[in-house]
C-alpha cells in the first residue's frame, strides 16, 4: 500500500459512511433508468447506478437496489420491467425520478416524459430514452441491505439517430450520463480505441 494512502475499516465506519466512500470511488457507473408498473397499474420509474452486463448468452442485464423499493417490488410481483438508457439532455428527469416519494405516485407524470408502449413486457418505455431493454425477471438475490436483480432481455429498441454505420449505437450520440461520487453526475467523455491483443 502507498505511504500516503487512507484506510478506512468497513466495520468502523457507518454503513452510510461507507456507502458514500464506495460510490465516490467506483466510478464512473452507468445507469439502469427502470421502469415497472405495479400489479394495481400504477407506473414507476427510478434510476439506479449499480448496473451491467450479467450474461451474454442468455443476454440477462442487472442492477441492484438499496433497499426494496417500488421496483423491486413490483418486478417481484409482475416478472417485468424496462432498462431504458438515458442521455445528457435528460439528467433533470433521471435525477427527478430518484425522489422517495410515496408509492402510487407516476414518476413518469412527475418528471414530465411520455410513456411508449414496450414490444414484449407491460411496463413502458421512456419515450425519450434511446435505448430500452425489455425484461423479465431471472433471478432477484437479497445481499446485505441490498436486491440484486437480474433480467432476461427479450427485447431491445434503439433509436435510429443514434445508430453508427455498423449498426450499433454510436457513444458520442448516445451521449449517455453516469454517476460519480456525493451528488456529480459524469458527462460524456473522450473516447480513445485500442484493439485487443
Amino acid at each position: 500500500m502507498p505511504s500516503d494512502a487512507t484506510s478506512f475499516d468497513p466495520d468502523e465506519l457507518d454503513p452510510g459512511a461507507f456507502y458514500r466512500l464506495l460510490t465516490a470511488s467506483i466510478v464512473p457507473r452507468p445507469i439502469a433508468w427502470v421502469s415497472t408498473r405495479a400489479a394495481d397499474g400504477v407506473l414507476n420509474l427510478a434510476p439506479y447506478s449499480f448496473f451491467t452486463v450479467a450474461s451474454t448468452a442468455p443476454p440477462i442485464v442487472q442492477f441492484t437496489s438499496v433497499g426494496h423499493k417500488d421496483s423491486w417490488r413490483n418486478i417481484l410481483e409482475t416478472g417485468e420491467f424496462v432498462v431504458n438508457i438515458g442521455t445528457e439532455s435528460l439528467i433533470e428527469q433521471m435525477n427527478r425520478t430518484s425522489e422517495h416519494v410515496e408509492h402510487g405516485v407516476d414518476e413518469f407524470a412527475l418528471a414530465g416524459l411520455t410513456p411508449e408502449r414496450s414490444a414484449t413486457v407491460a411496463p413502458p418505455r421512456v419515450a425519450e430514452a434511446p435505448v430500452s431493454i425489455e425484461c423479465t425477471k431471472h433471478l432477484i438475490l437479497d445481499v446485505g441491505n441490498c436486491a440484486v436483480i437480474l433480467g432476461a432481455v427479450r427485447h431491445v429498441a434503439v433509436a435510429r439517430s443514434i445508430l453508427a454505420d455498423d449498426g450499433l449505437p454510436d457513444f458520442a450520440r448516445l451521449a449517455p450520463p453516469s454517476r460519480l461520487g456525493r451528488s456529480e453526475w459524469g458527462l460524456t467523455p473522450a473516447t480513445v480505441e485500442h484493439e485487443r491483443p
